[in-house]
């Protein structure tokens, strides 16, 4: 699967651990930034991350800020962009099953590492249900 990957300043350490399990995982990661932790704003990353979906570079996408919200307030901006924030396992993975979620937001500053991996590994391993959710996604055009 080829996911792009975003953070700003405060998601950057997390980003890192999420790009080394991917890369692991066999996905192509296509790294839009940012790339330090100095200070950067997090609307140019979600811009970026939804490009790439909205464009066909990338299937699907990973955002993280500090505490997810403003990634997930500037991602679902987008068209066709559907952005979850997850804080555990089984949000993130209703949020494949039900709601065809192709961006999955975290927050460093509220997740330690191994919870963080643990939903990333849950949103990437589950598949959209469609069937009654397919009519409600659809609602939102």
């Amino acid at each position: 699967m080829n996911i792009a990957m975003g953070c700003d300043h405060g998601g950057f350490a997390l980003k890192q651990e999420i790009l080394q399990l991917l890369a692991e995982g066999g996905h192509q990661i296509n790294d839009v930034g940012c790339d330090s932790e100095a200070s950067v704003d997090y609307p140019d990353f979600a811009d970026k991350v939804c490009a790439a979906i909205q464009e066909g570079r990338s299937s699907c996408g990973i955002l993280i800020c500090g505490t997810g919200i403003g990634m997930s307030i500037a991602a679902n901006r987008h068209r066709h962009i559907r952005a979850a924030l997850c804080h555990e396992s089984l949000t993130a993975r209703l949020s494949r099953e039900h709601n065809d979620s192709n961006v999955l937001c975290l927050g460093a500053r509220v997740l330690g590492v191994a919870i963080a991996l643990d939903v990333v590994r849950a949103w990437l391993a589950t598949d959209f249900a469609g069937g009654r959710h397919l009519r409600r996604i659809s609602m939102m055009g």
